[in-house]
């Protein structure tokens, strides 16, 4: 997950050690015992940060970090709740889309005496990603933990019974005047209770047994792993820069998008917005109920589990769109220090820790997400060839520079509460993309 459109270019002329934040395991300097809380929201990510916490208190005797893992909706009410009862984790990790507001509301510690008493070197993380955590008063809020791209999931036993190759589908076009040939794709992977085709005669897109692809939501307000890689590659740009003050949802090329994207519902090839809810994208495409779907590389390890008889799980790139691109969104988390924690100096040692290759290698070979330091992605990427998974469909992104950043704004809640509901009545058939153009003009207001 999360304006202007930062050139961000992952090279491999990245240092293999990291000096600084990637120096062998830090030394707490109390004495005194120190037990820190850790919250994350990703299960499968949860058993690495343990094996992490458990190596760093090997080393740091005196500080032991309790790791706690909350499903998504939970941890960021337990958060933000914590904030303001004074009750929260030490240090969390952080996402891009709270990050303005915790920042804006001093409720999370800047980094900047620590990274330059400890002379932390933040360029040996992935070119970007730092940057992605300063404020707009330019100080560093976090360290890298890892990053985030998107691409498409399908079930290669229901791509090749619909005489589709992996070759073909990795070279699919959009366009939202008729879909190219991802739509074709997507239409002849749908197939009715009858065993008809989407794009057959007779198919009744009433009694749909197998979509083409699946909604997960509406997307709102970014729609990182739903429709934001079409709308950029129709050429939209969200927001006017980094801590921008002026959102596009009134641009012609997103609201083209979004209507086309809506139309999929209507033809059959995708749930509709009351049909899925509540139901998980990649259950329906491990059952096969869903043929392709995108999402993001840190579900990687999850579908790539569910491999079983009837389900053969691949990665395909994004369609490349009337900019001639397959794009992403680029997303990076990191860990993020609680004002109000008691223990800020213990914080910052596990902080560093979690910025390390000592932490990251081990979450690297767990195959799960890729981590923000070079080497270490290298140990993931490894880890998921071992497993049979070849992952290059979201590394690609970074290498050929067709990723955009997620937004950085103030206001980012008030943002999600206009948008959301909007783009929800357009999924829902309630609305057109044209509605969105009222809804920036009260998104915008909320700047002035």
């Amino acid at each position: 997950m999360k304006l202007s459109r930062v050139a961000i270019a992952i090279i491999a002329t990245i240092p293999l050690m990291l000096t600084g934040c990637a120096a062998a395991t830090p030394k707490a300097d109390a004495n005194t015992p120190v037990t820190l809380s850790y919250g994350l929201w990703d299960a499968n990510q949860a058993p690495a940060y343990k094996q992490c916490a458990a190596d760093f208190h090997k080393a740091n005797p005196n500080i032991t970090v309790n790791v706690e893992q909350v499903g998504w909706d939970d941890y960021w009410n337990k958060i933000k709740t914590g904030m303001v009862s004074g009750s929260n984790y030490d240090v969390f990790t952080g996402h891009l889309a709270n990050f303005p507001e915790f920042m804006l509301n001093k409720q999370i510690l800047p980094l900047d005496d620590y990274i330059k008493a400890d002379n932390v070197d933040l360029s040996v993380f992935q070119p970007g990603l730092a940057d992605l955590w300063k404020g707009n008063d330019g100080k560093q809020y976090g360290l890298p933990k890892d990053f985030d791209t998107v691409s498409v999931f399908y079930n290669e036993q229901l791509t090749k019974a619909a005489g589709l190759t992996a070759d073909q589908l990795g070279k699919l076009t959009w366009n939202p005047k008729d879909g190219g040939t991802y739509e074709k794709a997507i239409a002849h992977l749908t197939v009715d209770a009858n065993g008809v085709r989407g794009d057959e005669a007779g198919f009744d897109k009433t009694k749909v047994a197998t979509y083409g692809t699946w909604m997960e939501g509406a997307g709102a307000p970014d729609g990182q792993t739903q429709w934001s890689y079409f709308a950029a590659s129709n050429g939209w740009v969200e927001t006017n820069g980094v801590w921008g003050d002026t959102y596009n949802y009134n641009d012609p090329k997103l609201q083209e998008t979004i209507d086309w994207w809506a139309s999929l519902v209507n033809k059959g090839y995708m749930p509709s917005f009351e049909a899925q809810t509540g139901i998980g994208w990649s259950d329906q495409l491990a059952a096969g109920k869903a043929a392709l779907v995108s999402n993001g590389s840190w579900m990687t390890g999850s579908v790539f589990g569910a491999k079983s008889a009837t389900f053969t799980p691949a990665l395909a790139p994004t369609p490349v769109g009337p900019n001639g691109k397959s794009m992403s969104m680029f997303n990076g988390l990191a860990d993020n220090i609680w004002a109000g924690t008691k223990n800020p100096d213990a914080a910052w040692q596990w902080v560093k820790y979690l910025g390390s290759s000592s932490c990251q290698d081990v979450v690297g070979a767990a195959a799960v997400v890729f981590p923000a330091i070079k080497s270490s992605t290298d140990i993931a990427v490894a880890a998921f060839k071992a497993k049979g998974v070849d992952v290059s469909a979201f590394l690609n992104h970074v290498s050929d520079n067709t990723t955009f950043l997620a937004p950085i704004t103030d206001h980012r809640s008030d943002v999600s509460a206009l948008v959301t509901p909007a783009l929800q009545a357009i999924m829902s058939g309630k609305a057109t993309a044209s509605s969105l153009t009222d809804v920036n003009t009260k998104v915008n207001a909320l700047f002035k």
